[in-house]
């Protein structure tokens, strides 16, 4: 059997003559192209503020309707603003009979990329459940700086660009109006990231959601995902400049981000 079962995520199916172009209007990434063929694309719904609710993945696979494969915490909420938003549009969204499996390698018959990273390899969607869950994927995101809905997304707080979704292929400029869009926009061309996404160095203990301070007490961050010595954090760039603390640990800017990391 080919790849992990995915034990974290949801799956539904979206149905309707209006599916495609309904959910189009809604997300941050140009979903246009699975009107032609098998495919995914990676998205996010966003508050009218420009602030992100949930991520997920839109898929058309080669054969069967819409997929909208998401973390299963955030299923109920997102299930419900979707609702919200059908109005009269032709679009059914019900539970997916197939299951969700990812691995790394060489993809089965029918896996699609991760469109994320190529480091996150492949997901496939069908009737294999997939073997237990085994693959470190906390230390590949903490590689290369890939953000996790509800660790360092965060509902009703995080913003797209201070998240990576450009640089990770969550975002079209080019698309036309969603929920969000033009906050996002402005953020992208009139104004230079003051704080985002990146990897630290962490000596010592420090949970997950602990704040990171510079020297003399200053807030400058959030920590986040850790593997090892290494970890993702929400930073102040204009902070990140020295030794930081957080709880008993020691936090400093790792010097060897991702190539793909804006600097």
């Amino acid at each position: 059997m080919d790849g992990e079962a995915a034990t974290d995520r949801v799956l539904w199916q979206v149905t309707g003559t209006d599916a495609l172009s309904f959910l189009q209007g809604l997300v941050s990434n140009d979903l246009l192209p699975l009107g032609k063929g098998a495919g995914i694309v990676w998205a996010a719904l966003l508050t009218p503020q420009g602030k992100y609710l949930a991520d997920f993945f839109v898929v058309q696979p080669q054969d069967g309707p819409l997929l909208i494969d998401i973390a299963a915490p955030f299923a109920p909420a997102t299930l419900r603003r979707l609702t919200m938003y059908r109005l009269r549009a032709d679009v059914r969204i019900t539970e997916s009979p197939l299951c969700v499996r990812r691995g790394l390698g060489t993809p089965p018959a029918g896996a699609l990329p991760d469109p994320r990273h190529p480091a996150l390899g492949w997901r496939a969607y069908g009737t294999e459940a997939g073997s237990p869950p085994q693959i470190d994927w906390d230390a590949i995101r903490v590689a290369h700086v890939i953000p996790e809905s509800g660790i360092e997304l965060v509902p009703d707080d995080s913003y797209l660009l201070e998240a990576g979704f450009d640089r990770l292929h969550g975002v079209d400029f080019r698309k036309g109006c969603y929920v969000g869009q033009e906050v996002t926009a402005r953020m992208k061309h009139k104004t230079e990231l003051k704080k985002g996404l990146a990897r630290v160095t962490v000596q010592g203990e420090a949970a997950s959601g602990a704040e990171i301070t510079t020297a003399d007490g200053k807030p400058t961050g959030t920590l986040f995902t850790r593997s090892g010595n290494r970890a993702i954090a929400y930073l102040r760039y204009d902070r990140a400049t020295g030794p930081m603390q957080a709880g008993s640990a020691t936090v400093t800017l790792d010097p060897d981000q991702p190539q793909d990391l804006p600097s």
